[in-house]
C-alpha cells in the first residue's frame, strides 16, 4: 500500500491553500502568475505539484492574495518538515510586513470614507493612508467624484443631471497630504468634467514646491467636497481600485430623521449583502453608522444605502418622478400605485422568513390570499403574456411564499410555500426578464431549462415539483426574490438594462 510522507502531505496542504485563496480572490492561474512576476506556467506547475514551492514563491503568493498569513504558514510547515534533519541550513527571516512583489505601486493601507448630512447638503471626506511599494516616485493621485440622484432609474437620473449639472464651484473641493505638523495643502487639476461625474488629479505639490511620495515612503491624503441633497442619491459607494488592506465607511445623519442603513457588495458575478455587520451608535443628536472590511478584492464595489423614515426628513426616492417627462406615468409608478414594493427597498434584499407548518398554516393561507388579490390588480393594468409571478416580499411581507400564474390562462396558478431549488439541468438559455419591482427596464438572464423545486404543503409535508422552460424561469425568478436576490444579480457583467426590447409582450421562444 502506498503512503505519503509528512513532507508530501504538507506540500499538498500548501497547494490546497494556494488554490483556495486564488479562487477566493477571483484570479486565474495566469493572472496570479503575472501579479507575482512569474512565468505564466509557473503557478500551474506548482498547483499541479510538478514544481515544489519555494520561499520566494510563497512570499509573493501571500502578498498578492492577502491570505492573512495562511499561505505563508502552510509553506513554513512544509519547509520545517523538509529540512527537519538539516539543522545547519540557513533560514531567511520571516516575510517582512511590508514585503510586496515588484511593481506593485501604491498600496492603500487604510481608507476611511465619511458622508455627513447637514442642513440640506452632504459633505464627503475621504482619508487614505498610502504606501509607495513601487519603484518610482508618485507625484499625483486620481480622485473620482460622481453623483446619481436616481440610482435605480438611469434614464431619469441622466436627465436630472443634464438639467442640473454638478459644478466645481458647489463641490468646494479641498485636499491635503501628511500628518500632524507636516500637513501640506495639495493643488488639483481637472482630468474629466461631465454633468454627473468629475475626475481630478490631486498633485503632491503646492505653491511652496513639490513633495513627491518616494518608493518605501508613506503619507496620508485627505480630500473633501460638498454636494446638495437635490443631486445626491440615497447611496454612498466605494470602489476598490488599488490594493487595500482595510476599508471603513461611515454615514452620519440626524437621529431625528430615523435613518435606516444597509449595505451591498457588487462584483462581476453578483450583488449581495455586505459580509460584515453594520454598526450604529448615537453621538448626541446624530446617528453614526460604520462598516469595515479587511483586504477587499480589487475592483469590488461596496455600497451603503439608506432611507429616512421620519416625517419631514428629506425624500430619498430611488426613482425619478412618476412620469417620463411627457406627462405619461412610468410603469414603475403604476406598480407602486397598486402596492408592489419597488427596487431600493431593503425588504427585497432580505431572506424571507419560512413558515412553521402546520402551526402557521392559517397565516400562510392569508398571505396567499393577499398575493392572489395583488395579482388580480396587476392583470387589470398589464397583459402578462409570458405568465407572471409574485412573491410575498413584493407586497411588503417577509414570508417565503410565491404565486406563479403560467402563460396559459386556463392553467391554475402555482403556489410555492417555503420553496428551494434542489436540482437543475445543465441545459440553459438566455432570455429577457422583467420584474414587477423594477418594471421600467428589462435584462438578459441565463437560467436552467429545467429545475426541481422542493416546497411545503399546509400540513408541513414536502413535495418536489419539476418545472420546465417558461415556468422554470418564472419560478426561479420568484425563488430568487425569497432569497433576497434580483434578476440583475444574475445578468452577465457585459449586459445592460434596456427600457424596451424586441420581444416585449410576447411569450418566450424555445
Amino acid at each position: 500500500m502506498m503512503t505519503t510522507s509528512p513532507v508530501e502531505r504538507a506540500a499538498d496542504q500548501f497547494v490546497t491553500a494556494l488554490a483556495h485563496w486564488r479562487v477566493e480572490r477571483g484570479m486565474s492561474k495566469k493572472q496570479l502568475a503575472a501579479r507575482m512576476g512569474f512565468d505564466p506556467s509557473y503557478v500551474s506547475h506548482v498547483e499541479g505539484r510538478r514544481h515544489k514551492p519555494t520561499e520566494d514563491f510563497a512570499r509573493r503568493a501571500e502578498a498578492v492574495l492577502g491570505a492573512g498569513g495562511a499561505i505563508w504558514q502552510r509553506f513554513q510547515e512544509y519547509d520545517e518538515l523538509r529540512h527537519a534533519r538539516s539543522t545547519a541550513l540557513h533560514r531567511d527571516p520571516p516575510v517582512p510586513v511590508q514585503w510586496l512583489p515588484p511593481g506593485t505601486g501604491l498600496i492603500v493601507e487604510r481608507e476611511v470614507a465619511e458622508l455627513t448630512y447637514t442642513e440640506g447638503v452632504y459633505r464627503c471626506r475621504v482619508r487614505r493612508a498610502l504606501y509607495n511599494a513601487g519603484s518610482e516616485p508618485v507625484t499625483r493621485y486620481l480622485v473620482k467624484i460622481a453623483v446619481d440622484r436616481y440610482p435605480n432609474d438611469p434614464t431619469g437620473s441622466n436627465r436630472h443631471h443634464r438639467d442640473n449639472p454638478l459644478t466645481f464651484d458647489e463641490l468646494a473641493l479641498s485636499a491635503c497630504a501628511g500628518e500632524g505638523d507636516a500637513i501640506e495643502p495639495m493643488q488639483w487639476r481637472i482630468k474629466l468634467d461631465r454633468d454627473a461625474s468629475k475626475e481630478v488629479w490631486l498633485l503632491f505639490a503646492n505653491e511652496s514646491g513639490q513633495f513627491a511620495l518616494y518608493p518605501g515612503e508613506r503619507t496620508t491624503i485627505q480630500y473633501e467636497y460638498t454636494i446638495g441633497v437635490e443631486k445626491w442619491g440615497q447611496w454612498f459607494q466605494r470602489a476598490v481600485r488599488l490594493p487595500t488592506r482595510r476599508l471603513t465607511v461611515r454615514l452620519d445623519f440626524p437621529s431625528s430623521f430615523d435613518p435606516q442603513v444597509w449595505g451591498v457588495e457588487t462584483s462581476l458575478a453578483a450583488e449581495v449583502p455586505v459580509r460584515t455587520p453594520m454598526e450604529r451608535h448615537n453621538d448626541g443628536d446624530r446617528a453614526v453608522f460604520e462598516w469595515s472590511t479587511d483586504s477587499p478584492q480589487l475592483n469590488a464595489r461596496y455600497r451603503l444605502e439608506w432611507r429616512f423614515r421620519a416625517a419631514g426628513a428629506p425624500a430619498c426616492s430611488a426613482l425619478a418622478p412618476e412620469n417620463n417627462g411627457d406627462g405619461q406615468p412610468r410603469a414603475s409608478g403604476q406598480m407602486r400605485g397598486i402596492g408592489i414594493v419597488q427596487r431600493g427597498s431593503e425588504l427585497l434584499r432580505q431572506r424571507a422568513r419560512h413558515f412553521q407548518l402546520p402551526r402557521e398554516a392559517s397565516a400562510a393561507r392569508e398571505t396567499i390570499a393577499a398575493l392572489h388579490s395583488a395579482l388580480g390588480r396587476l392583470e387589470q393594468v398589464h397583459d402578462f403574456t409570458k405568465g407572471v409571478g409574485l412573491s410575498a416580499p413584493q407586497i411588503g411581507r417577509s414570508a417565503a411564499i410565491a404565486v406563479v400564474r403560467p402563460a396559459d390562462r386556463d392553467a391554475d396558478p402555482v403556489v410555492l410555500i417555503n420553496p428551494r431549488v434542489v436540482g437543475e439541468s445543465n441545459d440553459r438559455d438566455e432570455q429577457y426578464e422583467g420584474c414587477l419591482s423594477f418594471f421600467d427596464y428589462r435584462g438578459l438572464v441565463r437560467r436552467p431549462l429545467i429545475i426541481d423545486v422542493e416546497h411545503a404543503r399546509y400540513d408541513g409535508t414536502r413535495v418536489i415539483t419539476r418545472f420546465e422552460r417558461a415556468m422554470a424561469r418564472l419560478v426561479a425568478h420568484e425563488i430568487d426574490h425569497l432569497e433576497g436576490r434580483l434578476y440583475v444579480d444574475r445578468m452577465n457583467a457585459e449586459s445592460n438594462l434596456v427600457p424596451d426590447y424586441t420581444q416585449s409582450g410576447r411569450p418566450w421562444a424555445y
